[in-house]
């Protein structure tokens, strides 16, 4: 038995804004009654360019009939630069909450007013153009990238709550495990580039490289039997020498390109070029 706020219930018991609109400006649909939830928002613009009419037909539980009878409430009197502004966090908020096994719902909800907008503006719905990862319920992997960054969520179990995705089969669970890593190690990366000093002292450079280097670089390197010294650091040339197997490996120069540069690059400069130190 799900834990439901007042809120929630009202929304549920008593709906607002059922039904269709003539000739409404835009419709969104989302979901299908294959998945267990559809639903459809229709809203219609007033001659000052603000939501003037919003309404919606759903398939669903509370938690989905509730949230859409909410997005209903929320868009009304705004422009249509203000309701895309609207997050699945909002209708959550609006409602006092959603058990966690239940945010899906008010995903769906901004969805549907997402592809509503989209009709109007006559463009692609963004979210639709990704790689499907969830066979089961139609869940691309910018759905999934989108959910993870802006909830935070750590695990498969999460991001079905969010997105459903991964609650069928489970053949996709692992590369919503993928997906999950893939954005946290983006995010660390955004924020350490955030919290990079804009200039950096040569000092500040060779602590950074090193640490780059000692943490990530090596430890890569090591497993393959390889090693890498820094030399030197001039400016934004940094001047390193292979040991190991990678000073007689083939592919040495593009693991300096491809893996070493690129790794310094992302963590310490985006300037910073890699040589070989050759003897």
């Amino acid at each position: 038995m799900w834990e439901y706020t007042d809120k929630v219930k009202d929304h549920f018991l008593n709906p607002r804004n059922v039904g269709e609109i003539d000739k409404p400006s835009g419709v969104g649909e989302v979901g299908s009654l294959a998945c267990g939830d559809a639903l459809t928002f229709y809203f219609k613009l007033g001659e000052d360019g603000r939501i003037a009419e919003a309404k919606f037909k759903t398939f669903g539980c509370a938690s989905a009939i509730a949230s859409s009878s909410a997005l209903t409430e929320m868009v009304l009197g705004k422009t249509l630069e203000e309701a895309a502004k609207i997050t699945n966090e909002d209708l959550a908020e609006y409602l006092g909450g959603l058990p966690k096994e239940k945010m899906h719902c008010s995903v769906m909800g901004r969805e549907a007013l997402e592809a509503a907008i989209a009709n109007y503006s006559g463009l692609p719905l963004p979210m639709a153009q990704g790689e499907v990862v969830c066979e089961c319920f139609g869940v691309t992997d910018l759905e999934i990238r989108r959910a993870i960054q802006e909830s935070n969520l750590r695990t498969v179990e999460e991001v079905t709550n969010f997105t459903k995705a991964g609650g069928g089969c489970g053949n996709c669970h692992e590369r919503i495990e993928e997906l999950i890593r893939e954005v946290r190690r983006e995010s660390r990366v955004e924020e350490a580039a955030r919290l990079r000093p804009k200039r950096l002292t040569t000092i500040q450079k060779i602590k950074m490289i090193e640490d780059v280097l000692e943490r990530e670089i090596r430890p890569a390197l090591r497993k393959d039997g390889g090693d890498i010294e820094l030399i030197d650091v001039d400016g934004n040339f940094v001047l390193v020498s292979l040991r190991g197997a990678c000073v007689s490996c083939a592919a040495s120069q593009a693991t300096l390109k491809e893996y070493v540069e690129k790794k310094l690059r992302e963590q310490v400069l985006d300037t910073l070029v890699v040589e070989e130190d050759k003897p």
